[in-house]
């Protein structure tokens, strides 16, 4: 039984857009949190970043084992028992007594948080073809913009009602996610193939082996994604500090830039269905490259800052859209397994970049984190080339 296209309305898309942005914020309301809680636990400002490296290890994790079950079971039920669970997770970091119980909860948060990379192989199968990269780019864009505006709301929650608080709001609303969804997913779904937990395991790195693109888009993943964790994860640090001395009120509102650059960036989706999706990805990388010369005079100019924060964001989202709508395009019958080998590089990518950008910023400052962050981002655009330039050959070679 093939999918049935029209269940996936308009509105059912954008609810599939919240929910993924609610659970995937949840990951990262840390990010402009850091030096509360580092406070709060009595933890090193230096090895802070553990925090977010652990929730994103928990979402690597989850993703290697969470997401490919949307292959094997019914994906109502497993996307509304994670959500369910999720709300459990959040509770726990916000009743933490000791650092030992904030980094579990940390941990399991970002492991249900792959619940998001189930909805996205959901909605990429639920949709018709012709509208494929339209449906994940929306879908998408509601990931990217909760990871920036988690940042927003957490440090308005923060400076209202303590570091805590917002867990506990978003505990709640998590639980009210779990019952919209279960109302609205469909009851009924294509049956899915008979197959073992392990080798639906094992197919995942089968598909790495088989499929060039995913091959190269989980490697662009990993480095474009590393880099914006080195922008995201010690910007809570200059900001606070003085000369600048922020709020984390303040410093959230930096999250609103970055979901402006987020939303532009929601039509690559139509450019990949165009067959433009290679060109748009390389025009992307070069603005991530460009962006970091303003980031780098963050302590001297608020408005270079935000230039910087919505270039980046803007070519962050192009690329990642643009490289999920190719990807699903390869292996329909696989969604749930190719979201789950990608998303893996783009954890991976998540936590380095998290756990490298404070220890950089503790040895070198601000414009160490710059220079590195801009690194990365080079060594992304030379691999996007390289990799072009190795598809042209054989083309080359049948001119002549």
């Amino acid at each position: 039984m093939k999918p049935n296209h029209p269940i996936l309305s308009t509105g059912v898309v954008l609810l599939f857009a919240v929910a993924c942005g609610l659970a995937v914020g949840n990951v990262y309301y840390a990010q402009p949190l850091l030096d509360a809680m580092a406070e709060a636990f009595a933890m090193n400002p230096a090895t802070i970043g553990i925090v977010v490296t652990l929730t994103q290890v928990g979402y690597g994790v989850g993703l290697l084992l969470l997401v490919p079950l949307g292959d094997l079971l019914n994906r109502r039920r497993l996307i509304v028992t994670q959500t369910l669970l999720s709300a459990l997770a959040l509770l726990m970091i916000a009743l933490a007594s000791n650092s030992t119980w904030l980094l579990i909860g940390m941990t399991l948060t970002g492991l249900l948080a792959v619940v998001t990379q189930v909805l996205v192989a959901y909605a990429a199968t639920l949709a018709i073809p012709a509208q494929r990269g339209r449906v994940v780019g929306v879908v998408t864009s509601g990931i990217v913009v909760g990871i920036l505006l988690a940042r927003t709301v957490a440090g308005g929650m923060a400076d209202l009602a303590g570091w805590r608080s917002i867990y506990l709001l978003s505990a709640g609303l998590t639980l009210v996610m779990a019952l919209l969804l279960f109302r609205v997913l469909p009851k009924h779904e294509a049956a899915q193939p008979a197959s073992s937990y392990g080798a639906l395991l094992g197919s995942v790195f089968t598909l790495f082996k088989e499929e060039p693109v995913l091959r190269q888009r989980a490697v662009l993943a990993l480095l474009t994604f590393a880099s914006a964790m080195v922008l995201w994860t010690p910007l809570v640090l200059p900001l606070s500090a003085p000369p600048l001395s922020l709020s984390h009120t303040q410093i959230g509102l930096f999250g609103l830039a970055g979901a402006a650059g987020a939303l532009a960036a929601a039509r690559a989706g139509h450019l990949a269905d165009r067959g433009l999706g290679q060109w748009s990805s390389g025009l992307s990388l070069l603005l991530m490259l460009v962006s970091w010369l303003p980031i780098a005079l963050t302590q001297s100019s608020l408005w270079a800052l935000l230039l910087g924060v919505i270039t980046l964001d803007l070519g962050l989202q192009a690329v990642h859209v643009t490289s999920q709508s190719m990807i699903y395009s390869v292996r329909p019958e696989a969604q749930s397994r190719l979201t789950a080998g990608y998303m893996l590089f783009y954890s991976i990518g998540s936590a380095l970049g998290s756990i490298g950008s404070t220890a950089m910023y503790a040895w070198a400052g601000w414009l160490g984190v710059c220079l590195l962050g801009a690194g990365i981002n080079a060594v992304a655009f030379i691999y996007w080339w390289r990799t072009l330039a190795t598809k042209a050959q054989p083309l080359e070679a049948v001119s002549h």
